[in-house]
This record gives C-alpha cells, structure tokens and sequence, in this order.
C-alpha cells in the first residue's frame, strides 16, 4: 500500500518547502501519470531564532501533518480528491448540459426538455461534487409532481415523461463517477422511477392499407410511414439510412444492416420485397434513402392530417407505425423472441408490451360473439 510521508525541501531564504511524498507512487487522475509529490504551499524556517519563527514552525507542521494524515486515509479508500481540483469544481447544471450535446435526433431533442427541471431543481451554483444520495433523491421526488413545462393550466408532467428525464439524470450520474466527478457511484444508490403501463396505439391492416391508399400531402412522410410500418425501423434510423446499408443477396433477399441510432447496437435486419417499392430509384451508396424526410412540428401536423384523411380516428404518432409492425407481427403469428430480434430489443421484456395488445385484442375478438344464453 502507498505510505504517505511528509517531508521538506531546501528554498530561500533559510526556509523549507513542505511536501507530501507518495511511495509507491499513484496515478494522477487527470493525466493518467505516475506522482510522488504534492507540494503543499507551506514552509518552515531551517533555524528558528524569534518566538515567532519558533510558533510559526509548529502551527504550519501541525497543520501538514494534519493534510498528511487525511491524505493516508484517502489514498487507502482509493480516492484522491485532491489531485483532480478542476473536476472538484465543475457545476453540475454545466457537466449536464454538455452530456446532453452528446446526444443527436430526437433523443436530443428529449434530453434538451429535460434541462428545464434540472435547472428548475438544482442551485446555479451547485459542483458535481456536492451531490449526495438526499439531494438526488429530492430530485427524483421533485420529477414525480413537476408541472409540465408545456402546460399552460401547470398539469403535473406524465408519468411516463418523468421516468425518461430522471432516466437522463441517472445516466449523468453513472458518466460522471465513471469519469471521476464523483467519488462514489450516485447512480446504484439512487432507486428508478418505475413507468406506467401505457397504451400503444397501432394500426390494424385494414387501416394500414386505407392509409397506403389515400394521399399525403408529403409523400416522402408517407413512403417513411408506410416503410417503418412493414419493417419496424424507428424515424431517426429510416432519416439516416443510407443505400450503402440496403444490401440484397441471393440467398437472405433484401436487409438492412446498420446501426440503431437509439441504441448503437448494429443490426442486420430483413425486410419484405414490397417495402423496396417505396425506396424509390437506389441512389449513389452514400446518399440518403429517404432524403429530405424531416422531423418538426409542421410535419406532424401534416401526418394527422393525412391519417384523418384516411377516417382513422386513433392519435398517431410516427413512432405509431413501428408499434403497428411488431403487433402486426404478432397477431399473424411471429413468435415474440423473433418480433424481439427483428425490432432490435436487447431485452425481452421490452417486446413483452406488444404480447399483452395482441392478448386485449384476441379476448375483444372473443367477446364480440354473443349468445342470449
């Protein structure tokens, strides 16, 4: 184990420096280098004549023996706080803000929303280093009553909606331990906000069939629609998707392989003949699929108009067309490990949901036949 010693060093005027010496040496967390010495800004006089000098020796020993003494114990838990002063220093409003710039596409988008209630909660002023298991659980408290942002009438935010923010909150805390802001792992100790069961609109065949059918006044909207409804890709994965990723071979047809722009996992995923029509003319490998295919406010409005149009009276979303496919899926027989596998889940219980529509589903279906008995 690394011993800690204090010690001097010759300087002028008949002085001493004071200097903590580590054997063996650590590694600076900031540089990644070996160090031995951590100069304290203190010094001694080599030969003390007034009472004064005399006094001034013992206090400013004392006090490095005591700074030596905490160092020991620091260094034997593994923390060493006192190499790392600018992280010390960093606000945490500031390292969540750029943790958020990490992000791109519509996750950007969320995780931009949810620095309101950061900076709503958290003082200006706060460090990283400040942050302890009671404050972070008075934010988790704050998250589950907050007024939405965008209520006029200050409506509590969904469930749901604070369940994806303090996600974001908890994914901050787990980077800034793992980078050294924190010196123990905030995130393990802090318990997730359980989401509520939602309902997941979709779109029978019928009504996805109506909808291919009736026009859209952005036909680019459309063919993406109707592309993520036969393949199950998310919006942000059909924007970026290139002609070099759509691939064709004798003996798997036509795939995709890519990858997710949500989770980073690459995916290489088959997708029916009759989605290729809505592809259009195959451009150079480098260009978009779907170029020009754009996510903003007039655009969403464009595709409840169109899903009106198609005397659908459901609340869809693009994201409608994704869920669409897996219950499709489904309900036509797929097993649900392979639904799974084909919407590029990492975990089974993600795909579980679809199960339990396609259960409500059968059991309406059931129901419809009755018999005055």
């Amino acid at each position: 184990m690394t011993k800690v010693k204090l010690r001097g060093k010759p300087i002028s005027q008949g002085r001493q420096t004071l200097y903590l010496d580590y054997y063996p040496p650590i590694s600076h967390p900031e540089t990644g280098k070996l160090t031995r010495r951590e100069f304290l800004s203190l010094y001694i006089y080599d030969k003390p004549k007034a009472s004064l000098d005399k006094e001034h020796n013992k206090e400013t020993k004392a006090l490095a023996e005591n700074i030596r003494a905490k160092r020991q114990i620091e260094v034997q838990n593994g923390q060493y706080g006192f190499l790392h002063k600018k992280k010390l220093s960093t606000q945490f409003i500031d390292y969540y803000k750029e943790e958020a710039k990490k992000r791109t596409g519509s996750n950007s988008d969320n995780w931009n929303s949810s620095i309101y209630y950061i900076e709503e909660f958290f003082n200006e002023g706060l460090k990283i280093s400040e942050l302890n298991s009671n404050l972070c659980n008075e934010y988790r408290n704050f998250i589950l009553t907050a007024p939405s942002q965008r209520s006029k009438e200050k409506k509590p935010l969904s469930r749901n909606s604070a369940v994806s923010y303090f996600n974001k909150f908890k994914a901050t805390l787990k980077q800034a331990y793992k980078e050294g802001y924190l010196q123990s792992d905030l995130n393990v100790k802090v318990q997730s906000i359980k989401p509520e069961e939602t309902h997941r609109e979709y779109l029978t065949l019928e009504e996805l069939q109506r909808l291919y059918n009736t026009k859209c006044e952005l036909p680019i909207m459309k063919r993406a629609a109707i592309f993520s409804a036969l393949t199950g890709l998310r919006f942000s994965d059909i924007q970026k998707l290139l002609w070099s990723e759509l691939q064709q071979s004798n003996a798997e047809g036509y795939y995709i392989q890519f990858r997710q722009q949500k989770t980073k996992g690459v995916e290489v995923l088959p997708i029916p003949e009759n989605a290729m029509k809505l592809t259009g003319e195959r451009g150079e490998p480098t260009d978009l699929v779907f170029k020009g295919l754009e996510y903003s406010a007039s655009n969403n409005n464009i595709l409840k108009d169109w899903i009106k149009k198609a005397t659908i009276n459901k609340s869809i979303t693009f994201h409608c067309f994704r869920h669409t496919y897996a219950t499709l899926q489904l309900s036509l027989g797929t097993d649900i490990y392979t639904v799974s596998k084909l919407l590029g889940h990492r975990e089974l219980k993600t795909t579980q949901i679809y199960a339990k529509v396609v259960d409500k589903a059968k059991r309406e279906a059931a129901n419809r036949i009755r018999l005055e008995l």
